[in-house]
């Protein structure tokens, strides 16, 4: 989040081709973020969301099984979010076992188990961004875990690969330490809200089911807050692997953005068929409608971004409210505390 000689620093700040980074979300008046250009920066793109659409949609790019990273980009600058990590080039990723493939086809994506580091020092850990750009779709993660435990800050999100905030930030999956609700934030220029009083489907008695945290969307005030709804239900977050995990979607077309949680055994039929048809699943956990926030004005130009941080300014924020033992620079300390740190996810789709 921001304070305003910080947005000041922000904007004399560049960053080379080869950081490829962007912001990185948090949990509202805990953040603090520099942010970084993308590394096609130079693109100047149009963004037009797809028209909601009432039946199936078609998939367009599938990362899975032994393939999964080969249309990634690895981001090695420092972290922009002020975590105890140090983020990995592909070769020391997938040399050293912290991005992996399994026979069964999972990628595991891990934050560094093995090696003591000093206290409040840098743990090794991986961020990754997807090599493509969209401007809208069905945004799908199945995930059989994700990190979990004291210090760390795991996030599946897209975000504009230029002109932050401005093109927008949306955070599907998002929390911190012991937390198990999920949190969904957008993260936009001036003029973008959520409609708390948004018109449900036809058919549905409300607009999204989950606990709306701020309406403003601005960035650049309320500390970088963005408008956050968290998940109505415990099990949306962190320990999801012993429900046999979870699966994560978000709809960015004409009518807004809308993030679901889905238990595995409540993941739709048609989704599980590989022809996700949103317009007959539940109400959403999340919801902001185009009525007070027009996604063509926006969102523009986003990559899909997967990472996992340890302390910084959301994790460390919150160590100790939510329980964590002594320090989160002294928890960095003993790889033991990072068995859990991985996600391990059996695809991320895009469908339009």
């Amino acid at each position: 989040m921001f304070t305003l000689s910080y947005v000041f620093v922000l904007l004399s700040f560049t960053c080379t081709v080869a950081m490829a980074g962007h912001p990185l979300h948090g949990h509202p008046h805990l953040r603090s973020r520099k942010h970084y250009s993308h590394s096609n920066s130079a693109r100047n793109v149009t963004a037009r969301a797809p028209a909601a659409k009432a039946g199936p949609l078609t998939l367009v790019d599938k990362y899975s099984g032994q393939t999964f990273f080969d249309e990634w980009d690895f981001f090695t600058a420092p972290d922009p979010t002020h975590g105890n990590v140090q983020y990995v080039s592909r070769e020391e990723a997938t040399g050293s076992g912290l991005a992996t493939v399994g026979a069964d086809g999972v990628a595991v994506i891990s934050v560094d188990d093995t090696n003591q580091v000093p206290v409040g020092g840098q743990r090794k850990s991986v961020r990754i961004s997807s090599q493509k750009h969209y401007n809208g779709g069905l945004f799908v993660m199945d995930a059989n875990a994700m990190p979990t435990g004291c210090a760390t800050w795991p996030a599946f999100w897209t975000v504009t690969a230029q002109n932050w905030p401005s093109n927008g930030e949306i955070d599907i999956v998002e929390g911190v330490n012991t937390q198990t609700r999920n949190q969904m934030t957008l993260h936009t220029g001036d003029g973008c809200t959520l409609d708390a009083n948004a018109r449900p489907a036809p058919g549905k008695k409300q607009a999204f089911t989950g606990k709306l945290l701020s309406t403003t969307c601005n960035a650049l005030v309320n500390s970088n807050g963005g408008c956050g709804v968290s998940a109505a239900e415990d099990n949306t977050f962190g320990p999801i692997e012993s429900k046999g995990g979870a699966v994560y979607a978000m709809l960015w077309d004409s009518v807004g953005i809308r993030v679901w949680n889905f238990a595995r055994s409540e993941v739709p039929q048609d989704l599980t068929n590989g022809a996700p048809n949103p317009s007959i699943w539940p109400v959403p956990d999340a919801f902001w409608s185009t009525t007070t926030c027009n996604v063509d004005d926006f969102f523009n130009d986003h990559v899909i971004v997967i990472n996992t941080t340890l302390c910084g300014d959301f994790a460390g924020a919150l160590y100790q409210s939510d329980g964590c033992p002594a320090t989160c620079a002294e928890h960095i300390a003993d790889p033991n505390n990072f068995t859990n740190a991985k996600w391990k996810i059996n695809y991320v789709a895009v469908y339009n």
